[in-house]
């Protein structure tokens, strides 16, 4: 008899099973040329089926060596035009004409292959994709009560992290290093056990790269050409946790409950984000909400209740679609890490969909900053209400986030009054941090009992301003002092004097109208202050690079080595452009067709370099 296989059967490694059971014991196996071409395309992306249905076929090689079965090789390889059709069965097309041109038997696990094949008249073995529930997982040999986490890789000994949430150690599992065929052999059954298991699946598959999710356990698969080596890191939680286990669990449940809100989660990696969004969302649940989540992958052990969605066709915005039209009550998004998915959130919060994101941070506060520059300013408080900050397992800190128009703290003038974000702590109700715009940027002051009483902070960042427009003008150091909220003495040297104040008062008054203070400008003598470091010292210690200028359709993007939220200085060579706040990235946008915009593009034709200086 002869018998065509398909690439299923060969994945599945079926054929081998079938010889060694007697079934097809002098057979003639026919493999198309094209399974082989399907299967090493796979291989090459670094999928672990690809990998599969070559070793099947290796085995079917020591088979016919063995005189168990004959086995040949027919047929043509599928050109570029056929592979771009694969999808639409031009591949599987040309495995059935194998089996008619031979007269052979069509073996395939595929149901609508099976049933194609039998509409083109063929013989048809179809064998159902096998499920094996009770074999165990290769990789549970490595988990113990307490692990949470293991790392494999080929060459390396395995390693845990093992212990509390708290309190976790990484550990090696063994001495000896895992080998490449260990890793293949584990990389293979989780494979299968993704494919044949009812609550588990392949979450994402790229070249060299596979993610798997198996019940509670999240599985990331790397290969070359992805890393230098096999490597598997499986994930799982070690403690279910309900939301009345935590701090504030009962103000929580009250906030969640009296109506929708915006919420962030946030920590450093492996503090128990994820364990409470879980709690959330299933109290959430309990309290009759429709909840949904977005996750990618899919790894929140929550009940059937709450269905789970991943990213539609790779962006979580058409699933965000999806959900606006299904309009559950919460949805909990895990994680939320670009600009996109910023922007997501913030879309499904401004329709009225109470949301719960998990974000990576290493201070609470940094939930809020990683919103700038990625949500309307006036709006943040809308899109996020609540952020929630964990350390080790634990809520460490809540804080509530509200809108305001006043004074912010550290200036006088009434007139100053602007919108103000308040973020205060949820548990004293003391307002920790103010964000609000000042001379176009966006200020994150810490609000402490000091500040509140002696320090004006916003002094500090106006007489950096008034010093970068004096400088303009002046040849010789100068020495800024900040009275109030709207006037400043500059001392200057008497030879500079007519410069900065100009022919008129021309210069000074045109630095009065940009800042909008009041300056008055003295010979530096009369400066009633101990002498201080020089400025220009001072400027000659601060760390100045040069930065990368990029040109997008809408913004001159320079880019730094700085952090983010740092006040640096722009430079064209080494004369002073503006002060900037350093935003996430590392980049500082300036939008074109401004004076600045149009100053760096010149700056770049003429070959001038643009720097950063440390503010």
């Amino acid at each position: 008899m002869k018998y065509v296989p398909d690439t299923s059967v060969l994945i599945d490694g079926r054929i081998t099973k079938l010889i060694e059971a007697g079934e097809l014991k002098g057979a003639t196996i026919i493999v198309p040329e094209a399974v082989v071409s399907e299967l090493e395309a796979q291989a090459n992306q670094g999928r672990e089926i690809g990998f599969k249905g070559l070793n099947e076929l290796k085995a079917l090689a020591e088979q016919k060596r063995l005189g168990e079965i004959d086995l040949t090789y027919v047929g043509r390889r599928p050109t570029v035009d056929e592979i771009k059709l694969a999808s639409v069965g031009e591949i599987d097309a040309m495995i059935r004409m194998v089996a008619v041109e031979n007269g052979a038997t069509f073996v395939t696990s595929d149901i609508v292959q099976s049933e194609v094949a039998r509409a083109k008249g063929l013989d048809v073995m179809y064998l159902q994709p096998e499920k094996e529930e009770e074999r165990p997982l290769l990789l549970n040999h490595f988990f113990t009560a307490n692990t949470m986490s293991v790392f494999l890789k080929e060459n390396v000994p395995p390693r845990a992290k093992r212990g509390s949430i708290s309190k976790l150690r990484l550990v090696k599992i063994r001495k000896t290093p895992m080998t490449e065929k260990e890793m293949r052999e584990i990389a293979a059954d989780i494979i299968d056990h993704a494919k044949s298991h009812a609550r588990a699946f392949i979450e994402l598959e790229r070249r060299g790269a596979t993610i798997v999710q198996l019940g509670s356990i999240r599985i990331a698969i790397a290969r070359p050409p992805f890393s230098d080596g096999i490597e598997i890191t499986a994930v799982r939680p070690i403690a279910k946790v309900k939301l009345n286990d935590y701090k504030f669990a009962d103000e929580l449940k009250s906030r969640l409950s009296e109506s929708t809100r915006g919420i962030m989660i946030a920590g450093p990696p492996g503090s128990g984000k994820s364990t409470l969004a879980q709690s959330v969302a299933e109290f959430l649940s309990s309290q009759e909400f429709i909840v949904k989540t977005m996750e990618s992958p899919r790894d929140l052990q929550v009940p059937d209740e709450i269905t789970q969605y991943t990213a539609l066709e790779g962006d979580m915005a058409k699933t965000a679609d999806i959900l606006l039209l299904v309009r559950p009550d919460y949805t909990v998004y895990d994680e939320v890490r670009k600009t996109a998915d910023f922007k997501t959130f913030a879309d499904m919060r401004l329709a009225g969909v109470g949301m719960v994101g998990v974000v990576h941070t290493t201070r609470a506060i940094d939930a809020l900053q990683r919103l700038i520059g990625r949500v309307e300013f006036g709006i943040i408080p809308q899109v996020v209400d609540t952020v929630i900050f964990l350390q080790k397992g634990e809520i460490e800190i809540v804080y509530d986030v509200h809108f305001a128009v006043k004074v912010p703290s550290g200036m006088t003038e009434a007139d100053l009054a602007r919108p103000v974000i308040e973020v205060r702590d949820f548990e004293t109700k003391k307002v920790e941090y103010e964000i609000y715009l000042f001379s176009r940027q966006v200020v994150v002051m810490e609000v402490g009992p000091a500040t509140q009483r002696t320090v004006k902070p916003t002094w500090k960042f106006a007489a950096r301003e008034i010093e970068k427009e004096v400088d303009k003008y002046a040849k010789e150091p100068v020495k800024v002092e900040v009275l109030s909220d709207t006037r400043a003495n500059v001392y200057v040297s008497d030879r500079d004097i007519s410069h900065v104040i100009g022919k008129g008062g021309k210069n000074i008054d045109k630095i009065e109208d940009a800042l909008g203070i009041d300056i008055d400008v003295l010979e530096m003598h009369e400066e009633p202050r101990k002498k201080i470091k020089e400025p220009e010292k001072e400027r000659e210690s601060k760390l100045t690079v040069k930065a990368d200028v990029e040109l997008s359709d809408k913004h001159v993007i320079i880019t730094s080595d700085a952090q983010s939220g740092d006040i640096v200085d722009v430079l064209i060579d080494d004369a002073y452009l503006f002060t900037a706040t350093i935003g996430r990235g590392g980049e500082i946008k300036v939008t074109k067709g401004t004076n600045i915009a149009n100053r760096i593009v010149d700056a770049l034709d003429q070959g001038q370099p643009i720097m950063v200086r440390s503010a």
